[in-house]
């Protein structure tokens, strides 16, 4: 693997669940830390984290053929909670590894766990969560994950529940 991947470089390992069978439930993508992320004594700005889990939720998006259906559709899917617990500052030119979780996936929405780890030491950096809902385009009205959006979700759940949003 190269040591210097462009920031934001896909390597999508799967690792089993027992929660889900023999079926895969991480999703894992590497990102080197570039100045634009960082302030002036090099360590990256805590906001900085949650846009590190939505590009690894958009490699996820792509690693399941998904990503074209993002805003396409004619159903958007708007954060309504986000949380990132931080233990360790990331600095410049640290490579992370980001590992993606569907920690819950309902009828209307969807919460993805993340891990930053470096990867070079193993140090848990931060983890968190983000919970997204299903939502009509021009209704702005919660509503349904398409099923076949649902299907491909499942394969990296840990849990899920038939409660609705």
């Amino acid at each position: 693997m190269d040591t210097h991947p462009t920031p934001y470089t896909s390597i999508g390992k799967a690792s089993p669940s027992s929660s889900c069978g023999s079926m895969p439930h991480s999703f894992k993508t590497l990102y080197r830390v570039s100045w634009v992320d960082t302030d002036a004594a090099q360590i990256v700005h805590f906001s900085n984290f949650f846009r590190f889990f939505e590009r690894a939720e958009e490699e996820f998006y792509a690693k399941l053929g998904l990503i074209g259906w993002l805003g396409d559709r004619e159903i958007i899917m708007p954060r309504v909670e986000a949380f990132c617990q931080y233990n360790k500052p990331a600095k410049f030119n640290d490579l992370l590894e980001i590992e993606l979780t569907v920690e819950e996936l309902k009828e209307k929405a969807v919460k993805y766990g993340f891990k930053i780890h470096n990867k070079e030491t193993s140090d848990l950096l931060a983890s968190g969560y983000i919970v997204a809902v299903a939502v009509d385009r021009q209704t702005l009205k919660a509503t349904q994950i398409p099923k076949e959006v649902r299907d491909k979700l499942k394969a990296f759940c840990n849990t899920e529940a038939e409660e609705t949003r």
